[in-house]
């Protein structure tokens, strides 16, 4: 099948999994704490999204040319993709912090306030996803990562 034999797509798609996979050593390094959960997260370094993009727009400039317009096309949804990682996305994550800060306070006041802590513990909220973004360190990095996987990888397929 033609699918199987579509570079810039498995080029994007082993770009995915490795980001995905690196988060958990690099965390542990930089940490001291594994967390296994970090592979299946949003966010985080090096960011998995710019890994594909750049992966993706890479194998199309590689089998296409850099002057294709399809090359054209890859390259500006990725700038859209990776500015997207750093800005709203981003911004999101952070309105969550604090979103989740405010909750945890005002459950806090309300239990003070009607001795709720002397009943037992009540049930927890689910708090918003604060993972959602990426720091421009991070969107470097990943796009980095889709760059050399793919040219690493041309040579196998």
């Amino acid at each position: 099948m033609e699918l199987f034999e579509n570079f810039p797509l498995w080029a994007a798609l082993i770009a995915i999994v490795f980001a995905q996979v690196v988060k958990v050593p690099l965390h542990f390094f930089a940490t001291k704490e594994f967390n296994v959960g970090l592979a299946f997260s949003t966010g985080g370094m090096p960011s998995s999204h710019s890994a594909a993009v750049t992966a993706v727009t890479t194998g199309i400039g590689i089998e296409h040319g850099v002057s294709s317009g399809l090359f054209a096309v890859s390259c500006v949804l990725a700038v859209i993709i990776m500015f997207d990682a750093t800005g709203i996305r981003r911004q999101a994550g952070e309105q969550a912090i604090l979103l989740n800060t405010l909750v945890k306070d005002f459950h806090h006041f309300v239990s003070e306030a009607k001795g709720w802590s002397k009943k037992g513990e009540y049930e927890k909220q689910k708090e918003l996803k604060e993972l959602l973004g990426h720091q421009p360190i991070e969107v470097f990095f990943g796009g980095l990562t889709g760059v050399i996987l793919a040219f690493l990888l041309y040579p196998l397929f």
